[in-house]
């Protein structure tokens, strides 16, 4: 039997409150995305865009969900605070 690495919407809030993100009870993958985008510091973008680029060149499969909340809230989110800075 194989055994495929997945990252679904509860790895993707644990790996955010880990990060210590504030998450709502039950969020899905996009309020969760939502709420880590809000008030980012430098630090928290950091954070932020080390846990996106592991999960994006890791090995794990990404649900589709997940990888759609990613694309949709984290990575413009955190281009846009990047561009803000420069």
């Amino acid at each position: 039997m194989m055994h495929a690495d997945l990252i679904d919407q509860d790895d993707l809030l644990g790996q955010l409150r880990a990060l210590g993100f504030e998450m709502p009870a039950g969020a899905t993958a996009d309020q969760a995305c939502e709420c880590a985008v809000r008030g980012l510091s430098d630090a928290r973008a950091k954070a932020l865009k080390g846990m996106v680029e592991q999960m994006l060149t890791g090995n794990a499969t990404i649900l589709p969900a997940v990888r759609q909340a990613i694309d949709k809230q984290l990575l413009p989110a955190l281009a846009q605070f990047q561009n803000s800075r420069a």
